[in-house]
């Protein structure tokens, strides 16, 4: 029984504590002014702690450049491109004469450059999507980085098949590099590869009429990430001449992105393009084809999602919250005060008997008391 009492004085001791002692009821004045105030304070509050709680959420993204170390690591370049003639062959060199299909196979296959009405509209589609991207990349860089959505365009099958033999070769494959410089080309003629290098059996189709009109479907270093934007996917050259240099000057960028659940290694690159007509009465030399040459960029960038700590979060909207109850606060006893001068001035107005005069007998100086 004493045990019990011990435990229920305690808890009544305990339910009487209060941290924040109210102020009685009879010194408590309530008026309009007052509880219209601190409605709107309270809805202000919760107005702002909303919005707070949203930028605490949303992250920002912090780009930074540091050099490039990490040379042992290979790159991988994904491939797909039609090229408007058949007889055509592919390779790759890095900048050791290194012949680089021993990291993988380009597969080549017979078709037609001529696409059919859904493929045209998925090519369109993605042709219009890319352009747009790039045009606005600065603008909606964050929402692409922040999203976990990377497009990748597969284009669909043909449904309908042409009734002529096939004019254009679809090139397409994954490579694994060395991350060195190198020149991805094709010319006419299949490759004859060597320990030290390859030919191209052009000779034979000297009077071969060529054409190096083609589309870029895929063309890509890395893995797919959200943000990253391939200026080469959904481009398109049509060529009227066929003794013409296509060339692709690639700038490739290592990126890491780095997320608050995730890691991504990836690159990104810059294109420059140069068309040279061969015109050998004005002694213009050179060998027909598309050249894409790449090399690799000494600066890695880092793209970092990062937001306040929760020591700050709480900080800031304690100040927002304590803020806002100060100023209620205050302008309630501006507004007490300016009631009251008014009060008093209007009851002088219409009592004025109710006011003393001056009768002459007061002392000067004297201060007559209303």
């Amino acid at each position: 029984m004493l045990r019990y009492r011990g435990v229920k004085q305690a808890l009544d001791a305990v339910s009487r504590l209060d941290a924040f002692p109210k102020v009685k009821e009879e010194f408590v004045q309530p008026t309009r002014v007052g509880g219209t105030l601190s409605l709107i304070s309270r809805l202000v509050i919760l107005f702002l702690i909303y919005h707070e709680v949203s930028y605490y959420m949303d992250s920002r993204l912090v780009f930074s450049f540091v050099p490039d170390t990490d040379l042992q690591s290979k790159l991988k370049v994904h491939i797909d491109l039609t090229v408007a003639m058949p007889s055509i062959g592919a390779d790759i060199l890095d900048s050791t004469n290194q012949n680089v299909f021993s990291f993988g196979i380009l597969q080549e296959e017979d078709t037609w450059f001529e696409l059919c009405p859904s493929q045209r509209v998925h090519f369109d589609y993605m042709q219009h999507h890319n352009s747009y991207l790039r045009n606005e990349y600065h603008s909606i860089a964050e929402i692409l980085y922040k999203s976990d959505h990377a497009v990748v365009y597969s284009m669909p099958e043909r449904v309908i098949i042409p009734k002529k033999p096939h004019d254009a070769c679809r090139i397409h494959g994954v490579l694994t590099l060395n991350k060195v410089a190198g020149n991805f080309h094709i010319t006419v003629g299949k490759t004859i590869h060597f320990s030290r290098g390859h030919i191209h059996l052009n000779s034979i189709f000297a009077n071969t009429q060529t054409n190096f009109s083609h589309r870029i479907n895929r063309f890509s270093f890395g893995d797919h990430t959200a943000g990253i934007i391939h200026p080469l996917e959904g481009d398109e050259k049509l060529f009227d001449n066929g003794l013409v240099m296509m060339q692709y000057f690639i700038e490739v960028v290592p990126t890491d992105v780095q997320k608050f659940y995730s890691h991504s290694k990836t690159y990104q690159y810059t294109v420059r393009e140069n068309l040279q007509l061969i015109d050998i009465d004005k002694g213009m030399q050179g060998v027909a084809g598309i050249y894409f040459k790449y090399d690799m960029s000494a600066l890695r960038v880092l793209v970092r999602q990062d937001r306040d700590s929760i020591a700050q979060f709480i900080v800031r909207l304690s100040s927002i919250i304590a803020g806002i109850v100060v100023i209620s606060g205050l302008l309630s006893k501006c507004m007490h005060l300016i009631g009251d001068v008014c009060c008093k001035r209007r009851h002088y107005y219409d009592h004025p008997a109710a006011v003393p005069k001056d009768d002459g007998t007061a002392a000067k100086g004297a201060v007559i008391i209303s």
